[in-house]
């Protein structure tokens, strides 16, 4: 299938484009901080591991916030473009299947919440709704990002007989195992990141978390099979 050979073809421009620039920033921050003056500064950190940093402090200044928002406004729209073809594809399979339309519900709906969150990083506005209202967004893209690519292994798994020649079938079930991690993370952080403080414990896993929901896309490169 067409539709197939584009999935593949976008997943791993989704994985690498905010991969590499989160991390671009990362090391533009630390290693020019005195110029860029990041407040307080910040000092060597690997934050997957020490928790040194969140990502939206590195991305939200100059000239940061000229790798950060691009990237995501291109990642937003190519994650529209994967949900649209994955519709296609569960529906040539099963043109009735009952997720379908909750799939693109939410998926596009997740990537319209990146965008949003891209959109306002960086502007500065003194008001604990404004402030609120960031965190709602980010919030958000994560829950409907989540519910997306739930319903999309779901959706898969449930008529893997029909695609036994086109999907490798072990890389399926890492997406599973993959989304049930962050399923149980998410709902095991809840009460830690709901409290003040517990700085780096919500900095590492805001880095370590934001690349188990893009690895989903790497292992979907995977999945499936070249000839198709």
């Amino acid at each position: 299938m067409d539709k197939i050979k584009k999935v593949k073809s976008i997943t791993l421009w989704i994985f690498f484009i905010p991969l590499i620039a989160i991390n671009t920033c990362l090391i533009i921050v630390i290693h020019f901080q005195e110029w860029l003056a990041v407040g307080d500064g910040i000092g060597p950190t690997i934050p997957y591991i020490d928790g040194g940093t969140s990502i939206s402090r590195t991305a939200r200044i100059f000239p940061t916030y000229f790798i950060f928002k691009p990237a995501m406004f291109l990642t937003s729209y190519l994650l529209i473009k994967y949900w649209l073809f994955n519709k296609e594809i569960i529906s040539f399979f099963d043109s009735n299947h009952k997720h379908i339309k909750k799939i693109v519900f939410f998926g596009i709906t997740s990537a319209i919440f990146l965008t949003l969150h891209s959109i306002f990083l960086g502007i500065k506005f003194d008001n604990d709704f404004y402030k609120l209202f960031r965190r709602i967004v980010m919030l958000c893209f994560i829950i409907f990002e989540i519910v997306a690519q739930t319903y999309l292994v779901v959706s898969i798994y449930s008529i893997k007989n029909k695609l036994i020649n086109l999907i490798n079938t072990k890389v399926l079930l890492l997406k599973l195992i993959l989304v049930s991690v962050l399923i149980i993370v998410a709902i095991c952080s809840i009460p830690i990141i709901s409290q003040d403080g517990n700085k780096v414990f919500k900095h590492a896993l805001e880095w370590d978390f934001f690349v188990g929901v893009i690895t989903f896309y790497l292992l979907t490169f995977f999945m499936w099979k070249k000839n198709n």
